[in-house]
This record gives structure tokens, C-alpha cells and sequence, in this order.
């Protein structure tokens, strides 16, 4: 079991520091906006005091919640996206399984054989088994780094069959563009983990499609939230 968070030298009450943490990470606002957001409320807290606490308690609160169990019956959706930092083109590297759970993702400066073989390799790792089925486009780094890491998963590589793992890159789009782009590619790869691993959290799997069960879905989210954080009443 992981320690207990510390909130030890900060002013302010862990409740409001996870609540500041939870709007950054949750929805597409920008510092600032979770800065005003806060004044509503009467709580008169800077930007940059925002920008610190997700830095720092963001990847802590992540490491406390549980991740989806992996099963030998998923299937993988691996898909690459080009964001561009410092004027220089990077790819972001990501795996959904086939309820849209982002997997794994990875920031790395090539579009190539290396670059997808280290991707498997790092899911592989991370998940504990092979996937029954994996699905990427039609880029043929994927079939070749398959070929070395998991040769014997089924391959699907068709443009239409993998629009869960393009679609799983629009949420991330909207951030950056409120955030007028990532500074950094460390920047980037520790905010798309801890981005990833809250909406993997609070957005409800396809299955749940009554409003009842969305309901039900995202009080249980804030309440794994709040125990991650160490702010349960």
C-alpha cells in the first residue's frame, strides 16, 4: 500500500487542494480558469499555486487508483498523433483497449519500427499478457514491431477499424489547444499520464448507457478521487 498523501508545509486544506486538481485534470480549463472558478467560491488561490499542486499531487493521486485488470479477450487500438513542441514535431504514442481505456501512452521523437516496438514493449509489461487482437492503421511499423515483440496476437491494420484509439487523441486535442500548446516533452508526457488516467477514471465504459448508470459511474469516480487523495470525510 502506498503511503498516505502529505499535505505537511501547505496552507491550504487538502480538500481544496484536490478539488483545485481534480477541475484542472477534468475538464478543459486553463490555470487561470481554475483560479476564478476557485474565487467563486470564495477560495483566493493564484494560478501558479494551481500549476504546483498539479505538478506535484497529480502523479501522486494517480499512483493510488486502481487500474482496469487487464483480460487475454482485449483488444488493443494503438494509434500515434503529432504535437508539435519548441517548433519541433514529436509523436504521442497510444494504446485504448476496446471500452476506449487508454492503456498506455508514450511522447517519442520518431514515427518508425523503434519507436512502435517500444510501445508494445512497455504495454506488455504494463498489462502482464498479450492482447487476443490488436488494431492500428495502415503505418507499417506496427506489423513489423509486432512481429518481434507478440508475433503470434492477431493483426487488424484498416483506416476504419481503428476510430476508437483516433477518436481517444480529441480530448487531449482540446487541452492543448486551452493550454496554447506544451512547453516541454517532459511537460507533456507527465500531463497526458495523470490527463489519461482521471478520464479513464470519471468517464463512464460504453456499457453504461442509461443516465442512471452514468450517475451511479461518476459519484463511485469522485468517491475513488477523494480516497486517492486522502480527503474522504
Amino acid at each position: 500500500m502506498p503511503k498516505p498523501v502529505s499535505y505537511k508545509r501547505h496552507r491550504f486544506p487538502p480538500q481544496i487542494i484536490a478539488y483545485a486538481v481534480w477541475l484542472y485534470f477534468r475538464f478543459p480549463l486553463s490555470l487561470r480558469l481554475v483560479e476564478e472558478m476557485l474565487l467563486e467560491r470564495g477560495i483566493l488561490v493564484s494560478y501558479e499555486a494551481v500549476r504546483r499542486w498539479a505538478l506535484k499531487f497529480g502523479p501522486d493521486f494517480v499512483r493510488r487508483l486502481k487500474r482496469k485488470r487487464p483480460s487475454r479477450r482485449d483488444i488493443w487500438h494503438l494509434d500515434e498523433v503529432v504535437i508539435t513542441i519548441a517548433g519541433q514535431k514529436h509523436w504521442l504514442w497510444r494504446a485504448v483497449d476496446q471500452d476506449g481505456y487508454v492503456l498506455d501512452e508514450i511522447v517519442q521523437a520518431r514515427r518508425d519500427i523503434k519507436a512502435a516496438k517500444r510501445l508494445l514493449k512497455r504495454l506488455l509489461r504494463r498489462q502482464g499478457s498479450p492482447p487476443r487482437r490488436m488494431i492500428t492503421d495502415k503505418l507499417g511499423s506496427y506489423a513489423a514491431a509486432r512481429c518481434h515483440v507478440m508475433p503470434r496476437v492477431e493483426h487488424g491494420s484498416h483506416k476504419g477499424l481503428n476510430n476508437r484509439a483516433e477518436n481517444s487523441h480529441l480530448p487531449l486535442r482540446k487541452r492543448e489547444r486551452m493550454m496554447q500548446g506544451f512547453r516541454s516533452v517532459g511537460g507533456l508526457q507527465r500531463f497526458t499520464s495523470v490527463f489519461s488516467a482521471v478520464r479513464n477514471l470519471f468517464v463512464p465504459p460504453h456499457s453504461h448507457r442509461s443516465a442512471l448508470a452514468t450517475h451511479l459511474h461518476r459519484l463511485q469516480a469522485m468517491a475513488a478521487w477523494k480516497g486517492a487523495a486522502g480527503v474522504l470525510a
